[in-house]
């Protein structure tokens, strides 16, 4: 059972990738808590659209903007459609990513391509994003980065880039939160592990966490969307105003 403090209301939040998976359990935790909510999706407009009509259910106000995050030139263009439709901007999660896991670095058929790509969508798009975005946030506002774990512990074979690109955000972020700190902008990374989503199909064939998965867990089970999702709203509400340059785990201990 959810239940609303309402401590979002005034907000607008702009959650990428918004219209599956975590990104949709983010956009319904922060329209919970009060926040206008838009969400950016590469190809999924039925999908989208579902989702905003969870969000005015809600009753809050909602937008579905289509925005290839591989294309650096479309953050702009995404960001200024959400200030014109909203008149403002005070929360920025950036949780669009993909991955391209599982073939080790010496693998003489590496997809290469498919590499190069998850590094453009999952760092070059993520920095347009918040460059476009970081001159038109609100004094106070908040900028959620959505990692990994990987991107601190590369716990199975096959994660280099995946892992290099969640890294190379964690140091982004941290620089984006020294930038913005004079405004009072919190800047944090949430780093889940494994949750049921089309991202861990993609890597296990299944969202069913297999037992060599639940062996690296002392939790010996794997996140679920809300608890994620928790986790981002507190960030982004008013008690959430003093922690900045983080990076925080929703991983059951893997790792430690």
């Amino acid at each position: 059972m959810h239940e609303s403090q309402n401590s979002l209301r005034g907000k607008v939040a702009l959650v990428t990738g918004g219209s599956r998976g975590l990104g949709a359990a983010i956009a319904l935790a922060l329209a919970r808590e009060g926040a206008d909510v838009a969400i950016s999706y590469v190809a999924s407009a039925t999908k989208a659209e579902a989702v905003v009509r969870k969000l005015e259910a809600l009753g809050v106000r909602a937008l579905a903007l289509q925005s290839d995050q591989a294309d650096m030139a479309a953050a702009r263009p995404l960001v200024e459609k959400v200030v014109a439709h909203f008149g403002q901007l005070d929360i920025l999660v950036n949780n669009a990513a993909i991955v391209a896991n599982g073939q080790r670095v010496d693998d003489p058929a590496l997809d290469a391509a498919a590499l190069d790509h998850q590094w453009q969508v999952n760092v070059m798009g993520v920095v347009a994003t918040t460059r476009a975005a970081a001159p038109r946030l609100c004094d106070g506002g908040r900028i959620i980065f959505i990692g990994s774990l990987n991107g601190t512990h590369a716990l199975i074979p096959g994660v280099a880039d995946y892992a290099g690109s969640k890294a190379a955000i964690n140091g982004y972020a941290r620089g984006v939160a020294r930038d913005l700190g004079r405004r009072n902008i919190t800047v944090n990374v949430v780093q889940p592990g494994a949750m049921p989503t089309d991202m861990m199909a993609a890597v296990f064939g299944s969202t069913v966490a297999p037992a060599e998965l639940l062996d690296l867990l002392p939790i010996r089970r794997i996140a679920t969307l809300d608890e994620v999702s928790a986790l981002v709203c507190f960030l982004a509400g008013p008690n959430g105003g003093y922690i900045t340059g983080g990076v925080l785990d929703v991983a059951g201990g893997a790792g430690i």
